[in-house]
């Protein structure tokens, strides 16, 4: 026999709330390992063991390199690391970004489906656009357990919308008040061992990548996917495309790694920063002519002034466009 004694959890915006109430609920005795990605900017200082400490009955702290797997117990990931699982440690990696967050849900999921298998329990939570998508696919693979926060009652919806509409098998999709006895039922529900399916190479390969082995930045051979038409927008080098049922996804050479809704998110704050920055320079082009036509009136070269005049006239129109523009542009999605 076997116990789900390996649960990784996944959340984004509103995670910290989420994550509050969900370890309130979990009992001191719990047989399982608890690990926690919630989406944090790369320049701050993690607070949330401190937080989840002061609710949870289990001991919580920040995830260490090679430290050892303990039941009873929450990790959490560091800013600017991924968390990984290996089989019976935590790995801390710089790998590159996936889905524009480090550390991600997708690279968590993957390797603890990678180490333990059915074994796993994966929880998503609340959150924007869609990490932990392809994770919770490859948890399936694996025969393990994937549960998702049901989007009519997460405070943000993408993360576990895209999960239902695009994983076919979620186990279970459920309100947050329900998922914490659904997490005890089967840490101490013992379950029948089942023919493991093999961990696929393209698993293997990325999840070494996400660690950053050199061997699998190189390996042409094994690399998923087929090239695409389209450029990382971290690192500019090529895409490659990667389907998986109905989830497309990219990744490039480095490993940096999108799903389709990510990368036109990505694409769409490029060409944002593309606008000022042509907004920018269009105003300080106007500025400048409009001083050296004052200056060539002050020498009475008028044929000069003149055609600054106009120069400055002309990028004032030309930046007027792009100002438009960037007034239109929809907050929710940044596109027009």
């Amino acid at each position: 026999m076997l116990e789900h004694n390996i649960i990784v959890i996944g959340t984004s915006a509103g995670g910290v709330e989420a994550l509050t109430y969900l370890v309130k609920h979990l009992p001191s005795n719990l047989n399982a390992a608890v690990i926690i990605v919630l989406h944090v900017s790369s320049q701050g200082t993690s607070v949330l063991p401190k937080i989840l400490s002061r609710a949870s009955n289990l001991p919580v702290s920040h995830a260490q390199d090679g430290e050892a797997i303990v039941h009873g117990r929450i990790y959490v990931a560091l800013p600017n690391y991924h968390l990984l699982v290996e089989r019976g440690y935590l790995r801390l990696t710089r790998g590159a970004k996936e889905n524009r967050c480090r550390p991600a849900i997708d690279p968590l999921f993957r390797s603890a489906a990678r180490a333990y298998g059915q074994q796993v329990i994966a929880v998503l939570l609340t959150g924007f656009l869609d990490d932990g998508t392809a994770g919770l696919m490859a948890v399936k693979m694996r025969r393990g357990v994937a549960i998702v926060q049901n989007p009519d009652d997460a405070l943000y919806a993408d993360m576990p919308r895209n999960a239902i509409k695009n994983v076919e098998d979620i186990d279970h999709i459920l309100p947050l008040s329900d998922i914490p006895s659904i997490l005890v039922a089967l840490v101490n529900t013992p379950m029948e061992v089942q023919p493991e399916n093999p961990v696929p190479s393209k698993m293997e390969f990325e999840t070494e990548i996400a660690q950053l082995s050199l061997e699998a930045v190189e390996n042409e051979s094994e690399r998923p996917g087929k090239p695409s038409t389209f450029g990382c927008p971290d690192c500019g080098g090529m895409l490659w495309e990667i389907e998986e049922g109905n989830l497309l996804r990219f990744r490039c050479r480095t490993g940096h790694a999108y799903s389709a809704e990510t990368l036109l998110a990505t694409q769409s704050d490029k060409v944002e920063d593309a606008l000022w920055i042509a907004l920018r320079a269009l105003e300080e082009k106007a500025s400048l002519s409009h001083r050296m036509a004052a200056r060539m009136e002050a020498r009475n070269q008028t044929l000069a002034a003149q055609r600054f005049k106009e120069e400055a006239h002309s990028a004032r129109e030309r930046s007027a466009i792009i100002r438009e523009v960037l007034l239109k542009v929809d907050p929710n999605t940044g596109v027009d």
